[in-house]
């Protein structure tokens, strides 16, 4: 039957209904009235789909030219058919629409009513299996059953990290922070459970049963897996809207404000949590080679009334009426302490209260800063050289920690030793010979003086594509209480670390070790008048330039944030929380050292690559 039949064989109610294509409204402000009209066939069609048919009218316009008020009348048959035709698809869908809820109402009342059945299934130990032995799913000196024996019985706590369901068991992997183990749940009364039937990502488990050889063919983390016999539920987890993969996800940019909002629960991804477990080994790396190199460790305050960085990064508070702040660096601590105890270092949170989104600029990391004593400046860029070389071996020489990089970063390379020594204008001539010259930030060619953009010195690392230590920057860019080359005056005994695919990881300097020299630089920067030094905040620091005559100071520093050396060994843009690196020799410029890998942006874009060291 036609559409239009099908319309005329419907009863009728004698309404009338109208349509006008020009001011009829499509909405709730419409009723279909001569004084408030639909505006298509198609819409006043669905208002009548279960009532009796109304008579429509569409108005028609008068032909141009003429002089007729516009009428209403009936709708041409092929209008009514392609209005009528497109009610029928609507109707269909609705169809369909009521068939899938149907049906999802039937599986929701299948569910409760299993779910209810479940409370009475109670699961009980075995007593006649042996006993379970407790382990972390580290442990890989557990015998592992097969075809020919049996395997150890074990107990394990975690949670579910991934969870399958299917006809034959229920398969969880699940974590503890030190491994992953798959445990498969054979189908019978322990996946009839209301525990089971309510499993979901990060419940909380412990699990018993026998440690099993994967069958061959098959794939499971350390090629083992657990036959499961018992278990309990420890701790629940939501499911369904409120589960954490509706939270967080790895392919969301961990620039989102989700992802931020939700940073606890982003922690518990694989990859962030490698990140984290790397920044230890990192970390651990760092406190072995200082020991080796018998550095002692100090810890120097964060409530500090000294000012290191400058003023306007500092972040103030009111101490019991007087001013005070966090530290910016732990610098001017570990010049005071070395002259007693020697070549000193620490790693204590530092603040700088810079309001910029980068990956350059952090309100709260973790520096690591060091300070040797009686030193020259070429022995401060062999230290750098070595520190470097020597805590990426011991990270790559741990197999858990190289792991984890081959995790993240798997193109990850060691430095190439020795590090290229490149001053300052020989880096000059060489951006400037290449085909085409890479620009200044001006877009003209570079000039003795100019500060090397980020870019440009990315880019000559990575054509040049080894570790550069690119020195004797020019005195007018950079701190004033770095010493000059005796040899040039017009440059200074400074040096940025330079690493490929980063670009500067560390900096550091020699500082100023003749009295007279320091006393015209801080007068010369208005930080002296009058036998005072006038950028001190307090009694304590204006003893700070005496330290000259008490001892003369052959010294240097440098300093490293521990996010920015993670970026480069793991490829990414972020870590979780930085950590910074300084050391000194007394040579004082922060440095950021960072291992971080290109793919990371979701990583910190996939957190592919999550770890930074940063030198500063």
């Amino acid at each position: 039957m036609s559409a239009p039949q099908e319309l005329a064989e419907r009863p009728k109610s004698g309404n009338k209904v109208y349509i006008d294509p020009t001011v009829g409204k499509d909405d709730e402000t419409a009723d279909g009235s001569a004084s408030k009209p639909y505006q298509s066939l198609y819409h006043a069609l669905l208002q009548f789909l279960d009532k009796p048919a109304p008579e429509y009218f569409t108005r028609v316009a008068p032909k141009e030219g003429s002089t007729d008020s516009p009428t209403w009348e009936v709708p041409a048959k092929s209008a009514l058919k392609k209005a009528v035709g497109r009610v029928d698809a609507h109707k269909k869908k609705l169809a369909k629409e009521q068939q899938a809820a149907n049906k999802e109402e039937g599986e929701r009342q299948r569910r409760i009513k299993n779910l209810e059945e479940s409370k009475k299934i109670v699961l009980k130990e075995d007593p006649s299996l042996p006993a379970a032995l407790r382990i972390k799913l580290n442990n890989k000196s557990v015998e592992l059953g097969d075809e020919t024996k049996k395997g150890t019985r074990v107990k394990v706590y975690g949670r579910i990290l991934n969870l399958r369901v299917q006809k034959s068991a229920t398969f969880i992997d699940l974590k503890d922070g030190y491994g992953v183990l798959q445990c498969v749940i054979p189908a019978g009364d322990l996946t009839k459970t209301y525990d089971a039937l309510t499993f979901a990502l990060e419940a909380a488990l412990v699990l018993y049963g026998e440690l099993k050889q994967v069958p061959h063919g098959k794939g499971a983390p350390d090629n083992r897996e657990l036959h499961v016999d018992y278990y309990q539920v420890l701790g629940t987890a939501p499911s369904d809207l409120d589960a954490i993969s509706n939270k967080v996800s790895r392919q969301q940019d961990p620039w989102d404000a989700q992802m931020l909002d939700n940073r606890h629960l982003v922690l518990r991804g694989e990859n962030a949590s490698a990140v984290m477990k790397l920044r230890e080994a990192v970390e651990w790396a760092f406190s072995d080679s200082f020991r080796e190199m018998e550095f002692r460790k100090v810890s120097p305050p964060a409530m500090v009334q000294t000012q290191v960085e400058g003023g306007s990064t500092l972040f103030k508070y009111d101490y019991y009426g007087e001013e005070a702040y966090l530290t910016q660096s732990s610098q001017l601590y570990l010049e005071t302490v070395m002259q007693s105890l020697g070549n000193v270092w620490c790693l204590e949170k530092s603040f700088r209260a810079e309001k910029s989104l980068t990956r350059r600029h952090l309100s709260e990391y973790t520096h690591i800063e060091a300070e040797l004593d009686f030193i020259e400046f070429d022995d401060l860029l062999e230290h750098l050289e070595e520190i470097i070389s020597q805590v990426v071996d011991k990270v790559l020489e741990n197999p858990v920690s190289a792991e984890y990089i081959k995790l993240l970063n798997p193109g990850f390379q060691k430095p190439t030793r020795p590090f290229l020594r490149m001053k300052y204008a020989d880096a000059i001539e060489w951006l400037n010979q290449q085909d085409p010259p890479i620009l200044n930030e001006e877009g003209n060619p570079h000039v003795f003086g100019d500060d090397i953009a980020e870019a440009a010195e990315r880019k000559m690392t990575d054509i040049i594509n080894r570790p550069i230590f690119l020195t004797h920057f020019p005195v007018e860019i950079k701190a004033f209480y770095m010493k000059k080359d005796p040899n040039d005056l017009r440059v200074t005994e400074s040096v940025d670390v330079l690493m490929p695919g980063v670009g500067e990881i560390v900096g550091g300097s020699m500082r100023m070790d003749d009295y007279d020299e320091l006393i015209e630089a801080y007068k010369k920067n208005g930080v002296y008048q009058n036998g005072l030094m006038t950028a001190c905040t307090n009694e304590a620091q204006q003893g700070f330039p005496t330290s000259p005559i008490t001892g003369t100071l052959t010294s240097a520093s440098t300093a490293a944030a521990l996010t920015v050396d993670m970026v480069w060994d793991l490829n990414v843009s972020s870590l979780g929380w930085p950590t910074a690196i300084r050391c000194a020799r007394h040579a004082c410029t922060p440095v950021l050292w960072a291992v971080a890998s290109p793919e990371c942006g979701r990583q910190i874009d996939e957190a592919r690559s999550w770890c930074a060291i940063v030198v500063q």
